[in-house]
C-alpha cells in the first residue's frame, strides 16, 4: 500500500525465466498485488514464478493464459484481474527487468495524488537516453511518439512505447479493455481510448535500462508501418468518438478538408513536375490549382491540430 492506496503490479511475461526472478525479488514494498501473466512460454517461466509463491505468500497471483495473445492482451488479463480486486492504482512492469523499480513510486505519485489518472514513464528527459537506447530503436521511438501525439490528442507526451505506467482504477474500468490493440501497439492505443473518455495523463522521467540480460524480438522494420497503420486507423476513432459521437467540434471538419486538399494539390503537383519531366508543356492554371491546394491544405491540417491541442490542454 502506498499514501493509503492499495498497488498492484501487472508484469506481462513470454519466455523470461532468466529475468522474473530479479523482477519479483527487487519488487519495491509497497506493492500489495504482482499480477504475473505467463503468455504461454515455452520455457520454465511459470515454473519459476511458483516458486517464489511460499516465499510471498498473498502477494503473487499467477494467471496463465491457453494460448499466446500477445504482451497487450496479456496486460488486459492483468488489468481485469486488479479491477476485480479493487486494486487502487495498477501498474505495468515488464517480465525482462527492463524497467527499474525505483522509478516506480515516482509513478505513482501523480495517480495517488490524484493529480493524474494514468502516469507513463519518459526515458527521453534523461540525457543519457541518446547513449543508452540503441540508436535505430531511439529514432522510431521518436517517430512513433510523434504519430501517437496526433492519433491519441495528448501532445504533451513522449515516448509512447514505453510500457511502464500506473493507471487508476477509475480508468481501468470505464475504459473498454478488451477492445486494445492485443500485441506491441497497446500502449499507443492505451492512450488513444484513455483521451476518449478524457482521462488526465502524466509524462513522469524514468531511467532507461537496457543490457540486463533482456532479449528483444522487435524488427522496427515491420513494427512501424504496422503501428503507423493503427495509429491511423485510431486516430480517426477518436476524432468520430471524441468529436462526432460525444461531442460536436469543427476539428474534423478541417482535418477531412485539410487532408482531401493535401492529397489532391499533391497528385496535381506530381503530375505536374512529371509532365515537365517529360519536356512537355505545363499548364499554369493547373500548377496554380495544385499549389493553392497545398498550401490550404496545410493550413487547415495546423488549424485542426491547434484545436485538438486546445481542447486537450487540460488533461495533463
Amino acid at each position: 500500500m502506498y499514501e493509503g492506496m492499495t498497488v498492484g503490479v501487472v508484469i506481462p511475461c513470454h519466455n523470461e525465466e532468466t529475468q522474473i526472478g530479479s523482477v519479483i525479488e527487487t519488487m519495491p514494498e509497497c506493492v500489495d498485488r504482482m499480477f504475473i501473466v505467463d503468455d504461454v512460454s515455452t520455457d520454465r517461466t511459470a515454473e519459476v514464478v511458483e516458486g517464489y509463491l511460499d516465499r510471498y505468500p498473498g502477494r503473487i497471483r499467477l494467471i496463465r493464459h491457453e494460448r499466446n495473445g500477445g504482451v497487450g492482451a496479456a496486460i488486459v488479463t492483468g488489468y481485469k484481474a486488479a479491477v476485480e480486486e479493487g486494486i487502487g492504482a495498477t501498474a505495468v512492469m515488464a517480465g525482462d527487468a527492463q524497467m527499474d523499480p525505483a522509478d516506480l513510486v515516482d509513478l505513482l505519485d501523480p495517480v495517488v495524488l490524484g493529480e493524474a489518472d494514468y502516469s507513463k514513464g519518459n526515458r527521453l528527459f534523461s540525457g543519457d537516453a541518446w547513449k543508452v537506447i540503441p540508436r535505430v530503436r531511439y529514432l522510431g521511438n521518436s517517430a512513433l511518439s510523434l504519430m501517437t501525439k496526433i492519433a491519441s490528442g495528448y501532445w504533451h507526451v513522449a515516448d509512447s512505447q514505453t510500457g511502464y505506467c500506473v493507471a487508476s482504477l477509475k480508468a481501468l474500468s470505464t475504459i473498454e479493455l478488451d477492445k486494445l490493440y492485443p500485441r506491441y501497439g497497446f500502449p499507443n492505443d492505451m492512450l488513444v481510448q484513455l483521451n476518449i473518455y478524457g482521462f488526465r495523463v502524466r509524462d513522469v522521467p524514468i531511467k532507461p535500462v537496457y543490457g540486463v540480460g533482456e532479449k528483444s524480438g522487435i524488427k522496427l522494420y515491420k513494427v512501424i508501418p504496422t503501428l503507423s497503420w493503427l495509429l491511423f486507423r485510431r486516430f480517426w476513432y477518436r476524432m468520430g468518438q471524441k468529436y462526432v459521437v460525444r461531442d460536436t467540434h469543427p476539428l474534423v471538419l478541417f482535418y477531412v478538408t485539410g487532408l482531401f486538399f493535401t492529397l489532391v494539390g499533391f497528385i496535381l503537383g506530381l503530375l505536374q513536375v512529371i509532365a515537365r519531366i517529360q519536356a512537355r508543356p505545363l499548364s499554369t492554371p493547373t500548377t496554380i490549382l495544385a499549389a493553392l491546394l497545398l498550401i490550404s491544405g496545410i493550413q487547415f491540417l495546423f488549424f485542426a491540430m491547434w484545436f485538438d491541442m486546445e481542447n486537450n490542454k487540460d488533461l495533463k
